[in-house]
């Protein structure tokens, strides 16, 4: 009976986002208190339970998320992000243009959400196109598949940053991890995946080719863009290395690795960096670069609602008791946790198209698993993040805004776009069942 009811919240949650079009916050909360109800939680303890799941899951969130919404756009406003692009096509020549182009998506997307990164990049994709004569497809497949497998698999984004809180998994290795999945992935999803396509040839829509890019002189320097990019990148990657290699936690060098490791830390050094390289450097004000980064919270705001919402339905799961038994059945069923991880982001991906609010309703079910189970909540956080991002169904933005900017029809769509997604969360099922032989 508690599985039946948990299903009937699902298709709940479902009919609210797809067809009522509800708000993905305002559904969540309305499934979380009819669950709760549902499953026998003492009414008056509904709504601290839902308080519980979501302060717990904010409060080790909003300074990331925050954050780095304001690294991303300050590097979008100032120019750095299309300093790194220019530079590395420079580096790579025309021939290998579409290599350049996977590793600029690669690298930008780390610090930008998708939608983001590909508003900022499309530009840029459009130019090299043009300049280089080549189908458009070919620069623009390696830089969504980029910037795709960031959002889904490497903190600082939201998506695998709330997992790992959901989770309590450590944000430095998963990032390790996620790196080491997520390299192979975006080869496989991007470049060699777009000689599958090669047929289908497009045009630039008109009217999207008017972008205005910046001069070499408004632009910040190729290392002063990349290091600040890549700096919260950094300081967790030296938290995480540093476990790896099994320094003692009480060493005082630990301490520091542990302090600098952490995500907020790590993002509040890199955005105090970015004010300068990103805005006094560039002859910015302070006023200036305080109404960047407020317009910068602003789009980030709802997004970190949805992300508190995912963790009240977590905390209800797991006061109810449900987490439990999932937990009882997944052990007698002899199926490996990662795969039903997988199976369960995927299935909420394809109905409800969200992928960030597909990852933390898998999230939310799948958590008590952890424990009993002894999985690497590491390697969870990717799974979970792999199968949200499965095929890109047309109830999900994101495919709406690869067929528009590309000029394709819904069949190219589903035929570039979608593949892309599904490749993306096949490699990512494969590297995480391969990791977990070796960890």
């Amino acid at each position: 009976m508690p599985l039946v009811i948990l299903a009937l919240g699902i298709v709940l949650l479902f009919f609210l986002i797809v067809k009522v079009k509800l708000n993905s916050f305002l559904s969540l909360i309305l499934v979380c208190i009819l669950l709760a109800f549902g499953e026998g939680l003492p009414i008056d303890k509904i709504f601290p339970t839902i308080q519980k799941g979501l302060g717990s899951t904010l409060g080790g969130l909003t300074i990331v998320v925050g954050f780095g919404a304001i690294l991303g756009k300050l590097m979008a406003d100032s120019g750095g992000a299309q300093r790194i692009a220019t530079t590395l096509i420079n580096m790579f020549g025309r021939q290998n243009v579409k290599w350049a182009v996977c590793l600029t998506g690669f690298i930008v997307g780390i610090a930008l959400f998708y939608e983001i990164g590909f508003v900022l990049l499309i530009p840029l994709v459009f130019t090299i196109a043009v300049a280089a004569d080549i189908p458009l497809l070919e620069v623009g497949i390696p830089m969504a598949a980029a910037l795709s497998v960031t959002h889904g698999f490497l903190p600082p984004h939201p998506g695998p940053t709330a997992i790992s809180v959901i989770f309590n998994a450590d944000i430095g290795k998963t990032l390790i991890y996620g790196l080491i999945i997520g390299i192979p992935t975006v080869i496989i999803s991007g470049p060699l995946l777009y000689n599958t396509v090669k047929d289908i040839k497009t045009e630039i829509p008109e009217g999207l080719h008017n972008d205005k890019n910046f001069t070499d002189e408004e632009m910040p320097s190729f290392l002063s863009s990349i290091l600040t990019a890549l700096t919260p990148v950094i300081l967790m990657a030296i938290s995480a290395v540093g476990k790896m290699m099994g320094i003692p936690k009480d060493a005082p060098v630990m301490h520091i690795f542990n302090f600098i490791g952490d995500p907020s830390v790590a993002l509040t050094i890199s955005i105090i960096v970015a004010f300068y390289t990103f805005g006094y450097a560039r002859g910015k004000t302070t006023k200036e670069i305080m109404e960047t980064s407020e317009k910068a919270i602003l789009t980030v705001a709802m997004i970190l609602f949805i992300v508190g919402a995912g963790g009240a339905l977590k905390q209800v799961l797991i006061d109810s008791g449900v987490g439990n038994y999932i937990g009882s059945l997944v052990m007698g069923a002899n199926l490996s946790p990662l795969l039903l991880a997988w199976i369960i982001a995927a299935v909420i991906r394809i109905a409800v198209g969200s992928a960030t609010v597909a990852a933390l309703t898998a999230g939310g079910i799948v958590a008590p698993l952890i424990p009993m189970t002894g999985v690497s909540p590491e390697l969870m956080v990717l799974a979970v993040g792999a199968g949200s991002v499965i095929f890109s169904p047309p109830n999900d933005p994101g495919f709406w805004l690869f067929k528009e900017f590309f000029g394709l029809t819904v069949k190219q769509t589903v035929r570039t776009w979608c593949a892309v997604e599904t490749a993306i969360a096949v490699c990512g099922l494969i590297g995480v069942e391969v990791l977990n032989l070796f960890i």
